[in-house]
């Protein structure tokens, strides 16, 4: 019974020891853990610095070949129709201020883009016979206050009209080209589709600069709010562009930007 006694004080030194060496283990380790985690945010938010500003040098230099590549087209155009030239440099006129002043924004309104785009069209059906069928629709509601906002990038519909155009089988009976543009419930939809030419037929071809670049635009810079689809069925090229243009404000707004 003495020896339980004298051993009490031993038992209990050696516990408390041992609950202050865990204690102190367990602090160390809760410390490391937040600084661990503290090094992580770091790391993440310096990567999505560095993301966003090569997407951003992505993004220009893309912008940079589009424009001039636009505009050679534009030009080919006006110069191999020369018996309609005043009509076209009208046109070209408006699409010009545009390339030159609206588009130098990071962003344009749904209209100006459409304005645009219109303007586009008229300058490339001068290759058109009159008896070609051209279907341009606009199926828009301009009462919608995102018509109206700064949130679409500018050439967002170029390069799937100079497709069109290029690919179009505009010789033979049953030819056409068919644009519907569209903007309601905050989205803006762009479908084009053309009968393939059986010359030079598009689905043998690659799927060219003008969309390679518009998917990689489109990817940088309105990321899941958007959906893509090209494809041929039965001689004609199809292709749907939406983009979910309220979604993307309420991103950008939680994101600060």
């Amino acid at each position: 019974m003495e020896l339980q006694i004298k051993l009490s004080p031993l038992l209990v030194y050696s516990a408390v020891c041992a609950l202050l060496v865990s204690l102190s283990l367990i602090v160390y380790l809760i410390i490391r853990m937040k600084k661990s985690e503290h090094e992580k945010q770091i790391l993440k938010s310096k990567y999505k610095d560095i993301k966003e500003k090569y997407d951003q040098i992505e993004l220009e230099n893309l912008d940079s070949r589009l424009n001039p590549h636009l505009f050679k087209n534009i030009l080919n155009s006006v110069q191999s129709h020369a018996y309609q030239t005043y009509f076209a440099l009208d046109k070209l006129s408006n699409v010009l201020d545009y390339i030159l002043y609206d588009s130098r924004s990071k962003f344009v309104t749904p209209k100006q883009e459409v304005e645009f785009a219109l303007n586009l069209i008229e300058i490339n059906k001068i290759k058109l016979s009159p008896l070609f069928d051209l279907k341009v629709k606009l199926k828009i509601n301009e009462n919608e206050p995102l018509y109206h906002q700064r949130l679409l990038a500018p050439f967002i519909s170029t390069d799937l009209i100079e497709n069109a155009f290029k690919h179009a089988d505009l010789q033979s009976g049953g030819a056409f080209i068919s644009v519907i543009f569209e903007f309601n419930d905050s989205n803006f939809k762009l479908t084009v589709a053309n009968k393939v030419s059986a010359k030079s037929p598009i689905s043998k071809e690659k799927s060219g600069f003008g969309i390679e670049t518009l998917e990689q635009r489109l990817k940088i810079i309105y990321n899941d709010h958007f959906k893509f689809d090209h494809f041929i069925e039965d001689n004609v090229y199809i292709a749907h562009l939406k983009i979910e243009l309220l979604e993307y404000k309420a991103e950008m707004l939680a994101a600060g930007r």
